[in-house]
């Protein structure tokens, strides 16, 4: 059984559905690319599917060690190139409430950004750029 079903819906519109939970996800074209740009684009999603990643391991991690992440945020670039039309770059800032974790939690909640298997999952040539703000 499939996990997603995604139906075009015509003028470079999708809709994702989630079969187990029934969460859906439009997807739109970007501007640049013959788009509308009303929703996130299939890139848009894959970079913030690494920013989720993340704060979900961290979450993980930090709950195991026995402390929270709860209001950390992730601000996300995704850098384009050309021939091929592909990411090439994603930036991510990691906000962490401020004067909250101990310099064992911030080397636990770094440490577990490497591990997540988005990142993983990634091509070598995907730039990786992750920057910490506590």
């Amino acid at each position: 059984m499939a996990t997603i079903t995604t139906i075009y819906q015509g003028q470079l519109r999708t809709q994702a559905s989630h079969n187990q939970s029934g969460s859906r996800i439009i997807t739109d074209a970007p501007t640049d690319n013959h788009g509308k740009g009303e929703a996130f684009s299939p890139t848009d999603l894959f970079a913030a599917s690494l920013g989720s990643c993340l704060l979900t391991i961290a979450g993980i991690a930090a709950q195991t060690h026995g402390f929270s992440i709860e209001g950390a945020r992730i601000e996300t670039q995704k850098i384009m190139t050309d021939s091929p039309r592909r990411i090439g770059e994603i930036i991510l800032d990691i906000h962490l409430p401020a004067n909250r974790y101990t310099a064992r939690e911030k080397r636990i909640i770094e440490a577990s950004a490497s591990g997540c298997p988005v990142a993983h999952s990634l091509h070598p040539n995907i730039k990786r750029t992750i920057r910490f703000h506590y």
